[in-house]
């Protein structure tokens, strides 16, 4: 980890590329960097040495007076060579390849010297061919992204630049909060496993999202997805699945995407957590993050519509997640809670009369029981109960019980309950639009709990 501490969390940081042109990258990356809050000195590079948003700049790296951390760099391929040679002169440690036209595009030669620099000099790259790299506890925003990022636990790390953009994006929209976005590129220098390595032992990340198109170390990647996922989950998305996916990955960033057949079973023999799409996998991270895991494997579902209820019951069994069969005593103390045409067994269905005293206590007393090890609270809007007051009722049950356990939410309705799910989310309440999405999330907490559970007994 201590290596990557000058790519992370740099004292000084050099834009080599500045630009004063609002269009040009080179701009972007001033503008987010100085906006971002990032507190170290920042140093511009610029072959005119113009003045860009106030700061002067300087024609090489070399006359920078004091020492420098991380370059960051967004100059034309052919020139990037030489750029990364006068930084390892600089005695600069880290660097952020921003520049294409490398391998992705057949240009194997000028990637091998790019190579050979670094590694003549001891420079931890990340890139070519990146849109930068995020991380929220240093406040460095060292990207051509957003200039604004929702700050949180997970760490997103990305093989598409487009598509890790886009997600910065998305993660804003629905307030999920990134500790770290990293775009890998071409990985001539620093990997997939290298970024698991480094977040295994980082406080702020709380589980790791990775978009990945193929492998430069299939044993590597491996060894360290085994390593962090006896800390934390891993969630994956593994693109090129058919023959046709795996040609366009080809093209995209030069990869070799491979069998999927044996990333599948690698995935799952190193405890990784394959999605399939980039909601479900958004999904289950929120959930990770937000969440502790389970405490035992027995489940309950409490809703007030029946049909909801046997839907979420499918999905759990589909997805392996134990309903338990309530024993006698609990029955009798959910029975106090709901009309007489109510269920009391599990799914607990407290029927459409369920005001929020109801929710309250029901989620309450399931919190309360040390046989519960997790909880899916179901709502359907109805004309006379208010969403966002019984997303506050388990809100206060949640917090009244100090809760250890899993808890998951979903509201099925309008606008309203919209709100109530916004309102749950800011709270660390997952919830979500439709119950099987909630059982997917939770079906994966499961599944890492299993499996780190029993490497524990190896």
């Amino acid at each position: 980890m201590s290596d990557l501490k000058p790519l992370f969390s740099p004292k000084s940081i050099a834009i080599i590329g500045a630009s004063k042109n609002p269009k040009k990258i080179g701009y972007e990356l001033v503008y987010n960097i100085i906006t971002g809050g990032y507190e170290g000195r920042v140093y511009l590079v610029n072959p005119e040495g113009a003045e860009i948003m106030g700061l002067k700049s300087f024609t090489s790296v070399r006359l920078i007076p004091e020492d420098v951390d991380l370059a960051v760099v967004a100059v034309p391929a052919v020139y990037v060579p030489d750029i990364l040679e006068e930084c390892g002169e600089k005695g600069i440690k880290a660097a952020i390849v921003i520049s294409s036209g490398f391998r992705e595009v057949g240009n194997f030669e000028l990637e091998e010297r790019v190579v050979s620099v670094v590694k003549k000099y001891g420079i931890r790259m990340l890139g070519p061919n990146v849109f930068g790299l995020y991380y929220a506890p240093s406040r460095m925003n060292a990207t051509f992204g957003l200039s604004r990022v929702y700050p949180g636990r997970i760490a997103f790390v990305t093989q598409s630049g487009a598509l890790g953009i886009a997600m910065m994006g998305w993660a804003n929209l629905y307030k999920i909060g990134v500790s770290a976005v990293v775009s890998m590129g071409n990985k001539a220098d620093l990997d997939e496993a290298d970024m698991l390595d480094y977040f295994a032992s980082d406080e702020e990340t709380k589980a790791v999202l990775i978009y990945i198109e193929g492998a430069k170390d299939g044993r590597r990647l491996m060894s360290s997805l085994r390593n962090i996922t006896l800390k934390k989950p891993v969630v994956i998305i593994k693109s090129g699945r058919t023959e046709k996916g795996a040609s366009a990955a080809a093209s995209h960033t030069g990869s070799l995407a491979g069998t999927d057949r044996i990333y599948d079973v690698a995935f799952r023999q190193s405890g990784a957590l394959r999605a399939m799409d980039l909601t479900q996998a958004f999904d289950w991270v929120k959930l990770m993050t937000m969440q502790p895991p389970p405490t035992n494997e027995n489940c309950i579902i409490i809703t007030n519509g029946g049909g909801v209820g046997v839907m979420t019951t499918d999905a759990c069994e589909e997805a392996g997640v134990n309903i338990m069969p309530l024993p006698e005593d609990l029955q009798s103390e959910f029975k106090k809670l709901m009309p007489v045409f109510g269920n009391f067994r599990n799914p607990v269905d407290l029927t459409g009369q369920a005001y929020e005293e109801s929710y309250y206590k029901s989620v309450e007393l399931a919190l309360r029981d040390s046989r519960i090890g997790s909880v899916i609270v179901l709502y359907c809007q109805t004309a006379i109960t208010d969403p966002v007051a019984i997303a506050k009722a388990i809100a206060d049950a949640c917090e009244a019980q100090r809760c250890s356990k899993t808890v998951v939410t979903s509201f099925v309705g309008g606008a309203q309950c919209e709100e109530a799910m916004r309102k749950l989310d800011e709270l660390s309440i997952p919830s979500y639009p439709i119950p099987e999405r909630a059982v997917s999330s939770l079906a994966a907490y499961y599944r890492w709990q299993r499996y780190k559970l029993a490497r524990a007994k190896v």
